[in-house]
């Protein structure tokens, strides 16, 4: 990994402030950077007004990102409803096809996944979340007139396309307005929706089943839940804030407080500027490329499941409308494990998200070897192994939470969005490759692709724990050779620069990569990596 020379520090010390307020430095450095230097004496603020400000943001902030999730979700399932709806004996789908159309959605996600991340950077995050939320809805809704295959896989990739900002978008915006310590619960939460999309999803199966129109089933699963993201679209375009630095329902001071906030984060709000320096720094990271291949291993079973997950229980003897009930469970489940997950962790001694992230991954490796060996005559022990399976997602939102306090620079930041998203669209495609129709209702191969990736991702995260924690060694004694303390941040003007000058983690020498929640020092302020 490339290092930056110990005799470089100096040039981004704190204590070199004489030209902070040159517009150069302004107009080249984070967009908060310019709020702090125009505003003047901030007045110092009690704890109970800082808890009413975050409480204000999670209100703002939360609903939104929720809200959208559990359509994200949704989204993802209306295919699995629709084919026990009768979608493939409508449209004569192959089992292969089938399989086509769960992939060809990330298709799309994959070739614009890199571009979108770009135009997030260029164009207000919330604006462009909301139009892209709208098109997402109105190409879903479109799916309900296609005549065939090819109309229909050619619909499913525009979708991927559009969608493709959604969880870049999401971690940015999590990263704007949360310290670090306060994004695992925070992505906790709105990944949480995850869970109770599938449950949602499975209420609308189940009422959409009843309609008896003079349309085919599958065709209402697309239009009433293509119209509802619409419709939430609509409502982020309009009231979403952009960012902290010009959120129209924040006072001056509130936003000028949840700036100072972020300063120890080290990682800065925003930047318009595409630089390409911070292109090449994030391709030659080895963090961004392992955070690629634990998106690739960490949603092969999430392309498999989400879209064979109805197939797999109706395979156990259900009706059609019973199994749209049954994936309820597995909603739930889904979000207790989230939410365990992100509290444990946040109430852990440091230096344990790695290991919450492994810890979270055993269920679903014990429902995954049950559901390889149960006999099927074991109905009630076969589904409850296929609810276990439902832990993965806790996992990856813990991955997803290093990521958001490990990366500085925004360009950077949103070059490793798209990296990982890259991954996470890889693993979807192959994912329902390993379910043959052939193999069904055991689907043998699929559930034997969850093991293994499962083995994979355990062993990706002991290596970023490792791997990181020697990292922040290193840099610690270079700031005591160079006469610091090892892990200082000073408080003065100066630091504004640092903090949000869009420096990246490797420019920034206060920076540390963290594998943990924070501890803070009461005594000196510093924050701590140990």
């Amino acid at each position: 990994m490339a290092t930056e020379h110990p005799g470089d520090a100096h040039k981004r010390s704190p204590s070199h402030v004489e030209d902070i307020h040159h517009p150069s430095k302004v107009s080249h450095g984070d967009t908060a950077l310019a709020l702090l230097t125009a505003g003047g004496e901030l007045e110092s603020a009690e704890p109970i007004e800082l808890k009413k400000l975050v409480r204000k943001i999670d209100w703002i902030i939360l609903p939104f990102l929720s809200v959208c999730y559990a359509f994200y979700y949704i989204d993802k399932t209306t295919l699995s409803y629709a084919a026990i709806f009768g979608i493939k004996e409508d449209l004569k789908l192959t089992g292969e096809q089938y399989s086509w159309l769960s992939s060809v959605f990330y298709f799309g996600f994959l070739v614009w996944a890199l571009p979108t991340n770009l135009l997030l950077q260029r164009f207000p995050v919330g604006k462009y979340l909301g139009v892209n939320i709208f098109l997402w809805g109105f190409f879903l809704m479109l799916q309900a007139v296609a005549k065939n295959f090819t109309q229909l896989a050619v619909l499913r990739v525009i979708s991927g396309a559009a969608e493709a900002c959604s969880d870049p978008a999401f971690m940015l915006i999590t990263s704007m307005w949360y310290t670090r310590r306060e994004q695992p619960i925070r992505i906790g939460i709105w990944y949480t929706a995850n869970g109770a999309g599938i449950a949602l999803g499975g209420l609308l199966g189940y009422g959409i089943g009843q309609i008896n129109g003079a349309l085919a089933s599958w065709k209402y699963e697309f239009l009433i839940i293509g119209a509802l993201c619409a419709f939430w679209g609509i409502l982020i375009t309009i009231f979403l804030p952009d960012s902290p630095v010009n959120a129209r329902t924040f006072s001056s001071r509130e936003r000028r407080l949840t700036i100072e906030r972020l300063r120890d984060n080290q990682t800065g709000v925003e930047n318009k500027t595409l630089k390409p320096t911070q292109v090449l720094e994030a391709l030659l990271d080895w963090k961004v490329w392992v955070f690629l291949l634990l998106g690739l291993s960490g949603n092969i079973p999430n392309g498999g499941i989400s879209n064979f997950g109805t197939l797999i229980i109706q395979g156990f003897g259900f009706s059609t409308l019973v199994t749209t009930l049954m994936q309820i469970p597995y909603g739930a489940f889904t979000s207790l494990m989230i939410i365990i997950a992100v509290f444990i962790n946040d109430r852990l001694p440091p230096n344990n998200r790695c290991l919450t992230a492994i810890f979270f991954l055993l269920p679903n490796l014990a429902g995954s070897f049950g559901l390889a060996f149960l006999p099927a005559t074991n109905q009630v022990g076969r589904l409850i192994c296929y609810y276990l399976t439902g832990s993965y997602n806790a996992s990856f939102v813990l991955i997803l939470s290093i990521l958001t306090g490990n990366i500085a620079g925004h360009t950077k930041k949103v070059v490793t969005n798209a990296m990982i998203f890259l991954g996470v669209c890889a693993g979807n495609i192959a994912g329902p490759f390993f379910y043959r129709s052939e193999q069904a209702p055991r689907y043998t191969l699929g559930i034997w692709s969850m093991v293994v990736s499962n083995f994979i991702e355990i062993a990706l995260i002991v290596v970023l724990r490792v791997v990181l924690a020697w990292e922040n060694r290193r840099r610690d004694n270079m700031r005591m050779r160079e006469g610091g303390d090892g892990v200082g941040i000073g408080n003065g003007d100066g630091d504004d620069v640092v903090a949000f000058g869009d420096l990246t983690d490797k420019e920034n020498l206060n920076f540390r990569w963290k594998s943990q929640r924070m501890k803070y020092s009461r005594e000196d302020d510093i924050i701590s990596c140990y």
